[in-house]
């Protein structure tokens, strides 16, 4: 194994690795109380318990189910929503303003209009997760298409590109990267809105498992229900990172000639 792979796959769990091991350390060695940090591998325990109980896996796929949901639904509204924004003066005048100051609403202020509209059930749980993910990705689409370089577009216009071959070759291509920024923040935001969504009136997924265990003071499942949160974002930036690599790739090509 080559230095640079090492780097790229095992230095970003390196730091992440050293902490899990002093946490396990501190606890055995009792400098701290495990009644209020349970040790890495009690949170291990619970989880192979819960896994066995069939309760783990239910309630991860019931989170996952409204996470994705949620975000296919907010992002791809607030995409379409930035596109037409970015691309039309007529309906960037009428409605960004309105979208601007929607935007600035707390999601914690939704909650009781979306609870009242929707009731307690799984719209309200997706409807407030799409509402987290709208917005990051209208921004990004709007700014990316916007922020085109203007020579580019004036060399679009003297090649005699109509207005769908310049959204193709220029426009769109130009914006992506701004686009996929949107979609990295989104998927973060989904998660937190997720949380959310599941402490109010839920009665699965990962959210309700951590709320049930703080009535019960059940700290090892509260520590694990964190644990798997992280590990979801973190997969939610893998799966952006990997998109950035697909759809980028004409950039990344370009780098590597220059660097040559």
């Amino acid at each position: 194994m080559t230095k640079s792979t090492f780097k790229k796959k095992f230095l970003p769990w390196l730091l992440p690795i050293v902490i899990i091991l002093f946490w396990q350390l501190a606890v055995q060695l009792k400098w701290i109380q495990s009644e209020f940090l349970p040790a890495p591998t009690e949170v291990v325990q619970t989880a192979i318990v819960d896994w066995k109980k069939g309760i783990l896996q239910k309630n991860i796929s019931i989170s996952l189910f409204r996470a994705t949901c949620g975000f296919v639904i907010g992002g791809g509204m607030g995409f379409i929503l930035g596109l037409l924004s970015g691309t039309s003066k007529l309906f960037r005048k009428t409605f960004d303003s309105t979208i601007q100051m929607l935007r600035t609403i707390p999601n914690m202020a939704l909650i009781p209009l979306v609870v009242l509209i929707l009731g307690i059930g799984e719209p309200a749980k997706i409807c407030f997760v799409a509402l987290a993910c709208l917005f990051p990705m209208y921004i990004n689409t709007y700014h990316g298409i916007t922020s085109i370089d203007p020579d580019l577009l004036e060399m679009g216009k003297s090649y005699q590109l109509n207005t769908v071959q310049m959204f193709k070759q220029i426009i769109f291509p130009g914006a992506l990267p701004t686009i996929l920024m949107g979609v990295r923040y989104a998927l973060g935001t989904m998660w937190t809105a997720l949380i959310v969504a599941e402490t109010v009136s839920a009665d699965s997924g990962i959210g309700y498992m951590s709320t049930n265990a703080q009535q019960y003071v059940d700290v090892k499942t509260i520590y694990l229900c964190i644990i798997i949160y992280a590990f979801l974002g973190e997969l939610s930036n893998y799966i952006a990172k990997n998109l950035e690599t697909i759809f980028l790739e004409w950039r990344n090509s370009a780098r590597s000639l220059t660097e040559e």
